[in-house]
């Protein structure tokens, strides 16, 4: 397991983000076709200033993020050559820290059973599924929430 610096995102990281996301989403997003993924690319550098966003810096560089809105994660992504290093559990570690008693919640885009394994390991299990995502694509997902 690799050890990463978990510090706030500062907006020097933005283009670093964007090239994370887009390599983490190609490698486990197959249900994405180009247009997709060009449609979420287009607003994610907006969300960054609507979330409390987290970055994992591993050897002076940003191995992954997380970002989060009342208590629920909108955004987790890792380096794909990272995965299986513990970056994922060192985000989510952090942030869920911030208060371990209250419930939290994420929605995992039920095409992407990985992540879906990842969160049911965590402690989440599924409360519902919805047909639709947020902005109403049909990319179904998975409602989860950690009760502690």
């Amino acid at each position: 397991m690799s050890s990463a610096l978990i510090r706030p995102v500062t907006e020097a990281d933005h283009a670093a983000l964007l090239a994370l996301w887009e390599a983490a989403v190609r490698a486990t997003h197959d249900f994405l076709g180009e247009e997709d993924i060009a449609f979420f690319r287009g607003f994610l550098p907006g969300i960054f200033g609507h979330l409390d966003v987290q970055v994992a810096e591993l050897d002076g560089r940003v191995a992954g993020f997380i970002g989060t809105s009342a208590r629920h994660i909108e955004a987790l992504f890792v380096d794909p050559s990272l995965h299986r290093h513990g970056i994922g559990r060192q985000l989510l570690d952090a942030v869920l820290a911030i208060d371990p008693r209250l419930p939290w919640t994420v929605d995992v885009n039920e095409q992407n059973p990985g992540a879906t394994r990842f969160y049911e390991r965590y402690g989440f299990v599924r409360i519902g599924r919805s047909e639709l995502d947020a902005s109403g694509r049909p990319f179904p997902l998975l409602h989860l929430v950690l009760r502690r």
